[in-house]
């Protein structure tokens, strides 16, 4: 039995993804749960399983493209499971008939058979691409009975056209009807090719012409005059012209308009010095990024605390406890012992761990502690979250940490990893930053950015005494929402973060 797969829900609020690579191939024998593709979406890169146990018929989607979900992706044959009485028909719509049909396939008639037994209707695949299904749905538009009629790729014009057809007409009139709506698009098509817009209107122009109101508003705002659309169909005696024409020749225009302004660009820069470039298309993760950030700086207003702390004695402990976490198989970095020291800070700074409920008009001070950690990664940066670093060890902060930020830079990281986080973190002096004005990761209410350690010359008073010696400094840049935030928040949030950086046996206590 054929069983097409659509694509699933992958993550809250995601209509789409990108079908980044297929696992399989057809005729691969595949298992229930097996992974058959990757899809990225706007939030991560997610591997699909196969419902069923099977064989895989047909691919649906190329890699590379941008698949809404509740498509169909992918068919497969179960094994065990017979058609019904010897038919193979579609389930509905929805699903069975978004195959495409190959060049040299024709649509299947029904058969007679010799024998006088009722005759076996086959399944007709149907050449038409995702948006033109969804129209047919709306339009509760059996798409197979259009192939029936209508041979090759099934576009949005035959949907319309065969919605728009008085369902108790003959067959004759509905293929008149589709002739006609092919010779208009055929007309449309050389005129786009061959003559301006200003041209194309003079060969309709006519004094009258019929049109129903949904069309003549659609006219209006596309700024098309409906006398200069082409048309071979009347009613009551008159020229009529369908909502389709006016979309068609609207569109006509514009192509040809578009055409006319490549040529003017074409020949603005030949006149250019030809530049080496490169482009990469700004979607998916990349694009999610930038209009979290947009909407983070332009609502939220930003202020940055800076400041430094003398960490010589943190450079210490890590280095004494680096080869005890590699005996667990940890790689300890500082990262841990600042995640521990925000945390301890945001307990005593409670107001830092809070955020904005703007719809009820209420600032929300959480009671869990929940640590992002910005990650840089080919697709952008990506923030993994550590949940309830205050109740965890050292060690066990820094496992799932590398852990997460290592599965953010495969891109295997679920949406579900990179949310419920309560204050972020960012390290820019992994790559010899020391300060920066980081932007919050809403709707937390601030930020850390850490710099770079170096050695400073710094005033150490010892036994009444003051001597100038070499110093290991942090930079720290806290950025926060002024909405929530003050300034001396910020401040006393700071230095109790200086408190346990400076002395990290402190952290022992928490």
């Amino acid at each position: 039995m054929v069983r097409e797969f659509e694509l699933p829900d992958v993550g809250e609020g995601v209509a789409e993804g990108e079908l980044l690579r297929w696992r399989v191939a057809p005729g691969d024998s595949v298992s229930e749960d097996q992974p058959v593709a990757e899809v990225e979406t706007d939030k991560a890169v997610v591997d699909v399983p196969s419902p069923v146990d099977g064989v895989v018929e047909e691919l649906r989607a190329a890699e590379g493209e941008t698949v809404p979900v509740g498509d169909v992706i992918i068919v497969f044959r179960v094994e065990g499971e017979a058609e019904p009485d010897g038919t193979e028909t579609p389930a509905d719509d929805a699903t069975a008939d978004s195959g495409y049909q190959t060049d040299d396939e024709a649509p299947t008639q029904p058969v007679e058979d010799t024998q006088s037994e009722p005759a076996v209707t086959q399944r007709v695949q149907v050449a038409a691409p995702p948006s033109v299904r969804r129209l047919a749905r709306e339009l509760g538009v059996d798409i197979s009975s259009i192939a029936d009629s209508s041979p090759g790729r099934i576009t949005e014009s035959d949907v319309r056209a065969y919605a728009n057809t008085d369902s108790h007409s003959s067959t004759q009139a509905q293929s008149n009807q589709r002739t006609a709506a092919a010779e208009r698009q055929k007309q449309q098509a050389t005129s786009t090719q061959s003559v301006s817009p200003v041209q194309a209107r003079k060969t309709a122009d006519r004094e009258t012409t019929v049109a129903v109101p949904k069309t003549r508003h659609v006219a209006a705002e596309e700024g098309v005059d409906l006398d200069n659309v082409p048309t071979d169909e009347r009613k009551d005696g008159e020229p009529f012209v369908t909502l389709e024409a006016v979309r068609e020749y609207a569109k006509a225009q514009q192509q040809a308009q578009k055409k006319d302004q490549e040529a003017v660009a074409e020949r603005a820069a030949a006149d250019e010095p030809a530049r080496p470039e490169s482009r990469t298309p700004y979607n998916g993760i990349r694009q999610t990024i930038g209009a979290a950030m947009t909407e983070s700086k332009y609502t939220a207003p930003h202020v940055t605390h800076q400041d430094e702390v003398d960490v010589t004695a943190l450079v210490d402990a890590r280095s004494t406890l680096k080869q005890a976490a590699e005996e667990h198989d940890i790689r300890l970095t500082y990262m841990p012992f600042v995640m521990k020291a925000c945390a301890a800070a945001l307990q005593e700074n409670p107001q830092v761990n809070a955020s904005l409920d703007e719809a009820n008009e209420e600032i929300v001070e959480k009671e869990y502690y929940n640590i992002g950690v910005a990650t840089a990664t080919d697709a952008g940066l990506l923030v993994p979250v550590v949940e309830h670093v205050d109740a965890k060890g050292l060690l066990e902060v820094a496992s799932e940490t590398n852990e997460k930020t290592q599965r953010a830079r495969e891109r295997s990281l679920s949406p579900e990893e990179m949310r419920g986080g309560t204050f972020t973190i960012s390290n820019i002096g992994g790559i010899g930053g020391e300060y920066g004005t980081p932007i919050i990761n809403q709707p937390e209410s601030a930020i850390l950015a850490l710099g770079e350690i170096k050695k400073k010359p710094r005033v150490v008073e010892a036994d009444g005494e003051e001597t100038i010696e070499p110093r290991h400094v942090m930079t720290l840049s806290l950025s926060f929402d002024h909405r929530v935030l003050d300034g001396a928040d910020a401040a006393r949030f700071t230095n109790s973060i200086q408190k346990y950086l400076r002395n990290p046996n402190l952290l022992l206590l928490e």
